[in-house]
C-alpha cells in the first residue's frame, strides 16, 4: 500500500494548485481585475498574468500526472510496487513540487523546463520497469 503515499502527496499537491487558483480568481473578480462573464466561456478580455499562470499551471496537473497515476494503478494491481517503483513514485512527486514551486514563484522558464524534462524521465523510467514486469509475468 506504500506505493499510494505519492499518489497522496499528488493530489495534495493538484489540490493547494486549485484553491490558489479559486483564491487568485475571487480576488480577481472583486477586486475587478477580471470581468465575471470570463469564465462564462474564457472568452473576452481574460485574466492578469499572475492568475493566468497559476490557471496553466493548474490545467498542467493534470496533463502527464494522469499517466503517472495509471501507472500507480497499474503497479499496485501486477504485484510491481517493489522499493525501486516506490522511490521513483516519489522522485516524480517530489520533481512535480519543484517544477510547482518554479512555476507559481519566479517561474524561470529554463529551469522549470529542466525539472519537467526531469520528471518526464522519471515517469517513462516508471513505465519501462511496469512494462517489463508486465512482459515477464506473462
Amino acid at each position: 500500500m506504500h506505493i499510494f503515499y505519492p499518489v497522496v502527496a499528488m493530489v495534495a499537491l493538484t489540490a493547494v494548485a486549485i484553491f490558489r487558483l479559486g483564491y487568485l480568481r475571487f480576488n480577481g473578480v472583486r477586486n475587478r481585475q477580471v470581468d465575471p462573464r470570463f469564465y462564462r466561456s474564457y472568452q473576452g478580455e481574460g485574466e492578469p498574468e499572475a492568475i493566468a499562470v497559476v490557471s496553466r499551471h493548474v490545467v498542467n496537473l493534470f496533463e502527464t500526472p494522469v499517466l503517472f497515476y495509471v501507472g500507480v494503478i497499474v503497479a499496485y494491481l501486477s504485484g510491481q510496487t517493489g522499493v525501486l517503483i516506490t522511490a521513483l513514485a516519489w522522485i516524480y512527486v517530489a520533481a512535480r513540487a519543484t517544477h510547482s514551486f518554479i512555476h507559481l514563484t519566479r517561474n524561470t522558464v529554463l529551469w522549470r523546463f529542466r525539472v519537467f524534462i526531469f520528471s518526464w524521465i522519471v515517469l517513462l523510467s516508471m513505465w519501462i520497469l511496469i512494462a517489463i514486469g508486465l512482459l515477464r509475468a506473462t
